[in-house]
């Protein structure tokens, strides 16, 4: 039995090797994953595997959506001073990242931008970032730009989500084909709530009601046995559904 054990937080600490590797993280985190397989599992995980989880971007936007309901400028007033007082690269990613969620992308994306042009030139999650800017405030090609970028130098990073920006990003830049090929790799690979809505939202408006019909009886499947909470954080992708529903 000791002998299973061991084996376990091997295998363990190779599943976050493999993460580390894919996702473009410093070396280091091999040496302390094969030297401390269960310690380092455990830091790996509460460091880096988490904080990129997609249940842990669900319960930060909820947090934050509740954070804003009650102040909606805070955060922004907060990171302006805070890059005022401490001009940092930081604090520049801050204020980007506030300035996106307060509805001003196009400020964002030069934000973002900024934070670029220093050491931070190659980090992944700041070209995300930019790309959600770019394509919010209307400049399509960057934000196809950023994607592409990063899926070249981190295929790992934030794959479902990246896969649907992108998608959207071609459609806005009007190259259809490209886009339903990357909607359909969206689908095929993760076959989410968020990957059939986002292509269902792209089938009407170009008028496809065959394809649309067929991603919304999927839809219906995947949303029958949601609670509130799921609702509610997917509401912001059910509106813009049916948003296009009903402009149809």
């Amino acid at each position: 039995m000791p002998f299973i054990g061991v084996g376990l937080h091997v295998l363990v600490a190779l599943f976050f090797a493999i993460h580390a590797i894919r996702n473009g993280q410093p070396m280091y985190w091999l040496l302390i994953l094969f030297m401390f397989p269960l310690l380092g599992s455990i830091v790996y995980f509460a460091a880096v595997y988490l904080p990129g989880s997609r249940l842990q971007r669900g319960a930060q936007r909820t947090v934050a959506a509740a954070a804003r309901s009650l102040d909606p400028g805070r955060e922004l007033r907060e990171a302006r001073a805070a890059l005022e007082g401490t001009p940092t690269a930081q604090n520049q990613m801050r204020l980007a990242q506030a300035l996106l969620e307060a509805g001003q992308p196009a400020e964002a994306a030069q934000a973002f931008e900024t934070c670029l042009k220093g050491p931070f030139a190659s980090d992944a999650e700041i070209k995300f970032g930019a790309a959600r800017a770019w394509l919010e405030s209307g400049q399509a090609a960057r934000a196809v730009a950023h994607l592409q970028a990063i899926r070249n130098e981190q295929p790992g990073f934030r794959a479902d989500q990246l896969s649907l920006l992108l998608a959207r990003a071609l459609a806005a830049d009007g190259q259809q084909d490209a886009a339903r090929s990357e909607f359909e790799n969206g689908l095929h690979r993760f076959g989410s709530f968020e990957a059939h809505a986002e292509y269902a939202i792209w089938a009407l408006e170009r008028g496809d009601q065959d394809l649309a019909q067929k991603l919304q009886a999927d839809i219906d499947k995947l949303t029958r046995a949601w609670n509130r909470h799921t609702r509610e954080l997917n509401a912001p992708v059910l509106r813009r559904l049916q948003s296009a529903q009903a402009r149809r």
